[in-house]
């Protein structure tokens, strides 16, 4: 497969070290603004990549047939919606769409050109995710999960000083629902599914959620999800059952090991980890799935997208949170 990138910010940096492990893929072209191009040129140059663009069009008519799109928020869903158009697999950064109806647009034009179509969240990807999923039963009923994924962002200094970055921008579609507890969303629907109600409580400055506590409701157990920019924590994890409770004392991006604690007292630790790079699993795993042309797979991971999207879409509306796209569809 031949990967194009769409982007040249941090998410891109933090990608390129990791594409000469993944042997299914050549990447050879980067997309980046005019603004951006000498950071381009000097990305291209340090990771061999053959073609630079500045104009998207010229980027889909190139031979790239797997489109990476690395942009803030509010693009994603017209960047991804043109590169389907032009018949080109899409790996598409988290937060997937700022909408639910864009995200159900995105999901039903792949599935008819029968496009790969992926989110990159590393989460789902990760053994030690997969190992908690496994290990789910042996906690009992479940009657309280907990995740805090709360990190002060340099970015809340200058928005404090008036300076607005995307990431604390309504009209980049920004804020701490989007950007941070947008992992603990996959974390907890990934393991439990679609819960029964949605509700948010954000902190509000500027028309943007700076933090907030995200509760799902599923009937049998209830779970919080705290988010926040706005100031920090320890990080930590809980799913509290009957019998027992699953800890992870890091963020559901990287999801490194964990505790399995019985009634009994007895203690289990637990790490699977196989690369040391949060993103290796998940772009093998794509990889893998095109290469292997393994679309039932790809749209499986699609539909909990959408469960995602329909869930962070709730959550912004009982928030009082509304971005640009919410008006546009």
């Amino acid at each position: 497969m031949k990967l194009g990138i769409v982007g040249s910010g941090m998410i891109v940096k933090e990608f390129l070290p990791i594409v000469h492990h993944l042997d299914k893929m050549e990447l050879t072209a980067i997309c980046c603004t005019k603004r951006s191009e000498a950071v381009g040129r000097e990305l291209g140059e340090k990771y061999s990549i053959k073609h630079i663009f500045t104009d998207y069009q010229d980027f889909l008519n190139s031979d790239v047939d797997t489109v990476y799109v690395a942009l803030p928020n509010h693009l994603h869903f017209q960047f991804t919606k043109e590169a389907l158009e032009a018949g080109k697999h899409v790996i598409v950064e988290k937060p997937f769409t700022t909408t639910f109806k864009e995200s159900l647009i995105l999901s039903g034009l792949a599935r008819e050109k029968r496009l790969f179509l992926f989110e990159a969240v590393t989460t789902l990807h990760l053994p030690n995710y997969k190992r908690i999923k496994e290990l789910l039963p042996s906690l009992g009923n479940i009657k309280i999960v907990q995740c805090n994924y709360s990190q002060y962002s340099r970015r809340y200094d200058s928005f404090k000083e008036g300076r607005i970055l995307p990431a604390f921008d309504p009209n980049c579609s920004g804020g701490a629902l989007m950007d941070i507890n947008i992992y603990n969303i996959h974390y907890v629907a990934g393991l439990f599914g679609r819960p029964l109600k949605v509700e948010y409580f954000p902190n509000v400055e500027r028309g943007i959620d700076t933090s907030g506590i995200l509760i799902l409701d599923y009937g049998t157990f209830k779970c919080t999800c705290v988010g926040a920019k706005d100031c920090k924590a320890p990080v930590a994890n809980y799913i509290q059952g009957e019998k027992g409770v699953i800890h992870q004392d890091t963020p559901a991006s990287i999801c490194r090991g964990f505790e399995l604690i019985m009634n009994d007292e007895t203690k289990t630790f637990v790490n699977e980890d196989n690369f040391e790079h949060r993103m290796m699993n998940e772009f093998m795993d794509f990889q893998d799935m095109i290469c292997g042309n393994d679309l039932e797979m790809c749209y499986q991971l699609l539909d909990h997208t959408l469960l995602v999207s329909e869930i962070q879409t709730t959550a912004r509306q009982k928030g009082g949170i509304r971005f640009p796209a919410d008006e546009e569809i």
